[in-house]
């Protein structure tokens, strides 16, 4: 008799929960909430598209609920700033979920922290250390070196005589760089070889990384019904197992590197830089793996992707191909390659690879923010507890603040010079505030070099019999935005062939 008793008053619990915390506060408007579920059943796949919608509807701050758990969610450029700089302190903490817990050790890492003193360590050694200046300089060759491997590889594809005239998938090569660049940065390690064969230790790293993703996919509905959690109980075996593989494989790259640190000295990589900080920040193995694996987390994905809605809106807008490539031209000239210190000669350039963060910027609504206190937004009330959103999707297409916002014209950077590293709320493709991505620098370099090369090197077209406007230009669902078609094109090459040699480096 007492279960079904249990089962019928945990969900009433909830609801009376539900509407003191409306009457009590004076929240955001926002859809219509059902009972237990909230707004989860009217949730469009695409998330930033659908809040965008809603924002349309019940204006720039509205209130959706998942399940029992209130999430607020801004879109305007005013409400922006107060979230991330007005009430920037307030709103530093992270909503984790329970495979974000588990994968970050409960916050041991600097994504997934809470705001405190382990938070403001960890982002120093990042700040101050990973990603100084003098450190992305240092390891600069390892970025042209893949950026030069990857023009090779695209070469050889689109010269080869069974496939001159077809398209290539213009993702792959992308990934790829991505992948060995993250790799080499954080780990010092190319998993691949001259042909491409992947090693022992890259197959097992990618098996992590694929298996990280099924199970943090694993948990959705009932991560936001916490009653509903004993039905989908976390399967703590499988994540056990998952943690101790990751650690197995880092450890193992960590002793390679102090072998190598004790025969030759330090060398710049990400785990050498954390090794030798251990002891002057105090820094345990649980945050030094954490730290390494968030590299990989957020700099394997997200230039891959920048990249690849960059050469769609490329093919899909000619003109401005052809104007970017008259000033590789003019700059970079026909008997060289582009290299990262042609960048400061490369204004319209960089409005390209700016223009893209604009349109389609990696994780569109950031990773939710969390109140560590009671604080109001935009004359609403957000309390304790709850997580909050930026929809930097949808401002950067604010009518409101853009000329014209949904046209691909990278000229408007060069009218108005707008930061995009958290200092102007139009532009947050990093966010901005305490939480903005350290690493910022690194992507915008990683982005602004394989657009380079790849418009130096090559003329880009759609595929045979589809026209420019024909490109599929939606997202799949997710937190970051992948395109839901992956991007097809034909390369024809356009520099004299000896500059398609990989430049390989070793450090």
């Amino acid at each position: 008799m007492a279960l079904p008793l249990i089962l019928v008053s945990i969900p009433l619990l909830l609801l009376a929960h539900q509407l003191f915390q409306r009457l009590r506060f004076k929240l955001p408007p926002g859809p219509r909430a059902w009972p237990v579920v909230g707004n989860l059943y009217d949730i469009k796949p695409v998330r930033f598209r659908c809040f965008a919608e809603w924002s349309g509807a019940y204006g720039p701050i509205i209130s959706v609920w998942f399940g029992s758990t209130l999430n607020v969610v801004v879109s305007s450029s005013a409400l922006a700033k107060e979230v991330l700089k007005e009430h920037d302190q307030q709103l530093a903490d992270r909503h984790r979920s329970r495979s974000a817990a588990k994968f970050s050790r409960d916050g041991q890492d600097l994504i997934w922290a809470d705001y405190g003193p382990h938070y403001v360590k960890v982002r120093k050694v990042c700040t101050l250390e990973l990603f100084s200046p003098k450190r992305l300089e240092a390891l600069r060759p390892i970025r042209e070196d893949e950026v030069t491997a990857m023009v090779e590889s695209i070469f050889k594809d689109c010269t080869n005589p069974d496939n001159v005239g077809k398209s290539l998938p213009v993702k792959k090569y992308l990934g790829v760089v991505a992948f060995n660049n993250i790799t080499r940065l954080a780990f010092g390690k190319r998993f691949v070889n001259a042909e491409g064969v992947m090693d022992e230790q890259g197959l097992e790293f990618k098996a992590i990384v694929s298996n990280g993703l099924k199970l943090g996919a694993s948990l959705a509905m009932s991560e936001h019904i916490p009653w509903l959690r004993w039905m989908f109980p976390l399967e703590e075996e499988a994540f056990a197992k998952h943690g101790a593989r990751r650690d197995r494989l880092t450890r193992a790259i960590m002793e390679e590197h102090t072998i190598a640190r004790q025969k030759s000295g330090a060398k710049q990589h990400f785990v050498d830089a954390l090794l030798t900080l251990k002891d002057k920040y105090d820094l345990s193995e649980d945050t030094i793996i954490g730290l390494l694996w968030d590299m990989i987390t957020a700099g394997m994905d997200t230039t891959a992707i920048s990249a690849e809605w960059a050469m769609a809106e490329l093919i899909k807008n000619p003109r401005v191909q052809q104007k970017a490539q008259e000033e590789l031209d003019r700059v970079v000239g026909f008997e060289r390659v582009m290299t990262e210190s042609d960048f400061s000669s490369l204004p319209y350039l960089q409005s390209v690879a700016k223009e893209a963060l604009r349109l389609h910027p990696p994780t569109p609504l950031m990773l939710p923010h969390r109140s560590n206190t009671h604080v109001k937004i935009g004359g609403y009330d957000i309390p304790k507890g709850s997580n909050v959103h930026v929809n930097v999707w949808a401002i950067a297409r604010d009518p409101a603040v853009w000329k014209s916002p949904l046209e691909f014209r990278p000229e408007r950077f060069l009218e108005e010079d707008v930061d995009m590293k958290g200092h102007d709320f139009r532009l947050l493709p990093f966010g901005a505030g305490r939480r903005v991505c350290p690493g910022a620098q690194l992507g915008i370099n990683l982005v602004a070099s394989m657009l380079g090369h790849l418009l130096h090197h090559f003329v880009w077209t759609p595929p045979q019999g589809m026209k420019p406007e024909e490109i599929d230009m939606s997202e799949n669902p997710g937190l970051v935005t992948y395109m839901r078609t992956p991007l097809q094109a034909v390369a024809t090459p356009r520099l004299p062939s000896e500059l398609y040699k990989r430049v390989p480096y070793e450090m």
